[in-house]
């Protein structure tokens, strides 16, 4: 729970210092004081406190004038009011205006205590209402996944449940259905949330370098090792590492991975020592590890290692009910990002949209979202602007369309071709080859598009009129 804060204002030093010293203390929480109205408020506006104990007689600017003020800036700012006794009537007026309680001087302290108390327990129960309301007001929305399906609502219940834990968490699921958000909500809401999260691409990286980025080494270890240098493992100290795709690593790191695991220590390469590490293991695949097992491909013991609290991620054909709220977010997300006024989907697109099997999931839906803010012509976009219609296939390049059986390196460059072969190709059609403009369209430097249509052999003088 945050730490409570309390403001103290009065004209009196010797009561701001008796208050201070008592209150402390008895009501477990810090207290701050103000000699005046006016620096109250500017505290106030400084910093946030859960509770205002304000005198009603102060030169310059009483209490009354300060109480409404506050409640005309902050209306669910908790104030109590002091007072003598012979200005109780006023006491009272201080409440028609917005003041939780009045205290009479001179005050019995257990009483007071009691008394702040309630009026303490009072801010809690404001600051958790809105708490709740704004979650409903973002329900579909949970840390950045979006959805309202119930498959959607069990893994925020789950991401829940195990964001508190410092367990390890395995998160399986097809290509593209958000894993590595998955992973950053587990981080974000868990009480390492203020410390790294270090994410590894796992298959990107080669065997021989994925051990000493992982681990770290010595000077002198191998060839090139001109230095000593850190490992991802030590980079996350106190944090979440987070191994994504990690069906795809060797049966070597799989066994050092397991001792991270059990002994929570690594041994640098080229290093006699052992260093103990702090680290939440946070773990995706898209594969079938059981599979893999018995294949020999994946270690069993490793995989029980791993598979303490799972978490599976629903592809988008069996969740279609969110296809409508997942385009609406991609939608802003990438108007304001390639600086378009906002669109929407046709009635027609939609229909598409919410029939299609998605192979490549959000990721291949977001493909279509970028290609249809870029090519639509008004405010609408249609089944032409993205290349689809009702018995048209998907643009080829997009995801689902990569020839299967292909190597990683193979696969990525013949995407990479795909998608800037059909992304350049419109760009420069609807410039009639222009690469100025079409630079501008798509927010690259003119070189930089250049370098790009060079790359891939895109010739403009084939889209000139």
């Amino acid at each position: 729970m945050p730490e409570r804060t309390i403001l103290i204002v009065d004209d009196e030093p010797d009561m701001l210092r008796l208050l201070r010293r008592s209150l402390a203390p008895d009501l477990g929480c810090r207290v701050e004081v103000a000699e005046s109205g006016k620096a109250a408020l500017r505290r106030i506006s400084q910093e946030k406190f859960d509770l205002i104990l304000a005198d009603i007689k102060m030169p310059e600017m009483d209490g009354l004038a300060l109480l409404e003020l506050i409640k005309r800036s902050y209306p669910d700012l908790t104030v109590v009011m002091m007072t003598g006794h012979g200005s109780i009537e006023t006491a009272v007026d201080a409440m028609k205006n917005g003041a939780y309680d009045f205290i009479t001087k001179p005050f019995d302290h257990d009483a007071l205590v009691v008394r702040l108390e309630k009026a303490l327990e009072r801010s809690s129960l404001i600051r958790e209402n809105t708490r709740l309301k704004k979650e409903r007001r973002s329900d579909n929305v949970f840390q950045k996944l979006v959805g309202k399906s119930a498959a959607m609502r069990r893994v925020f219940e789950t991401i829940r449940m195990v964001a508190n834990t410092d367990l390890t968490v395995l998160i399986t699921g097809e290509s593209g259905t958000g894993k590595d958000l998955t992973a950053q909500a587990v981080h974000a809401m868990s009480s390492r949330s203020q410390q790294p999260f270090i994410p590894v691409n796992c298959p990107t990286v080669p065997e021989h370098i994925l051990e000493s980025e992982l681990f770290g080494y010595r000077k002198g270890a191998f060839t090139h090792a001109t230095r000593n240098r850190i490992g991802l493992f030590q980079e996350a100290h106190r944090g979440s590492i987070f191994l994504d795709e990690i069906g795809d690593v060797s049966p070597a790191i799989q066994t050092k991975l397991l001792r991270v695991l059990q002994e929570k220590e690594i041994k640098p390469l080229g290093d006699t020592r052992i260093i103990k590490v702090d680290v939440r293991i946070i773990a995706s695949t898209n594969q079938n590890l059981k599979e893999k097992i018995r294949n020999g491909e994946f270690r069993e013991d490793f995989f029980y290692r791993l598979n303490v609290l799972p978490i599976e991620l629903p592809p988008l054909r069996e969740r279609r009910e969110d296809i409508p709220l997942i385009t609406s977010h991609l939608l802003k997300k990438h108007c304001k990002k390639l600086n378009r006024p906002l669109r929407q989907l046709s009635p027609e697109l939609m229909e598409i949209f919410q029939a299609r099997e998605w192979a490549g999931n959000i990721r291949e839906l977001e493909n279509v979202v970028v290609q249809g803010i870029l090519f639509a012509k008004g405010e609408e976009i249609f089944p032409q602007d993205v290349g689809l219609d009702k018995k048209g296939p998907a643009p080829p390049c997009l995801i689902a369309d990569i020839s299967e059986g292909l190597l990683y390196k193979a696969a990525k460059e013949q995407l990479l071709r795909q998608f800037n072969e059909t992304y350049i190709g419109r760009l420069l059609s609807q410039t009639d080859g222009n690469v100025t403009q079409a630079a501008k369209l798509c927010g690259l430097e003119r070189q930089s598009l250049q370098q790009i249509m060079r790359r891939y052999h895109i010739r403009a003088d084939d889209f000139r009129a």
